[in-house]
């Protein structure tokens, strides 16, 4: 592939190697029982062992849900990549803690570094479950990343022109845990087109 075309796909795709939570009463007996109670919640909830963006990479979904538990922000970002716990969990393959973090109101719409949002990250892995959850809640699918692409048309292109960037982040991110099949993601990349539309 040229490197001038190879550039330009991947400004419009907009994913880089570096991808890479959340007392009242009447009455003097009322509010005993009210702060017996908050104190005994409290100790219910136990205090995460680890931050959550090492809780998703390590699929620890009992972690991840002491974080939204206890109140975590669940849509802060990696100061590094600039991904939200959402986007951290699209990326590696983790639908299950996707789907938690969903349910316990994270934010969609926050993009990375590149732009990305939890919608692009989704298409452009070719993670077709985790495209239909965000869009069963409503996931703008207008939402543009730096370059102006949207997550559709980030799976537009050609596979033959993106493959070395899948490729590039395979090999910088698999420390991390990232594992690509590159023949299912040149398979989902047209219907994840479709879904899309």
């Amino acid at each position: 592939m040229k490197t001038s075309s190879f550039k330009s796909f991947k400004n419009r795709v907009g994913i880089s190697a570096l991808m890479l939570v959340f007392l009242t009463g009447c009455g003097e007996s009322a509010n005993k029982e009210k702060v017996t109670t908050a104190v005994t919640n409290e100790k219910s909830v136990p205090k995460p062992t680890m931050d959550l963006q090492t809780a998703i990479l390590s699929n620890n979904a009992e972690v991840v849900e002491q974080h939204i538990a206890s109140g975590t922000d669940i849509n802060k970002k990696d100061a590094m990549s600039g991904s939200t716990p959402l986007i951290t969990a699209i990326t590696f393959d983790k639908g299950n803690i996707a789907a938690k973090l969903i349910d316990a109101g994270a934010d969609l719409s926050p993009k990375n570094n590149d732009g990305a949002s939890a919608l692009h990250v989704a298409a452009f892995f070719g993670r077709v479950e985790m495209v239909q959850l965000l869009l069963d809640a409503n996931a703008d699918t207008s939402q543009r990343n730096n370059f102006g692409a949207t997550a559709r048309e980030s799976v537009m292109g050609p596979f033959k022109e993106v493959k070395p960037i899948y490729e590039m982040l395979q090999q910088q991110l698999a420390p991390m845990g990232l594992q690509l099949d590159l023949a299912e993601i040149e398979k989902t990349r047209p219907v994840i087109a479709i879904m899309l539309q």
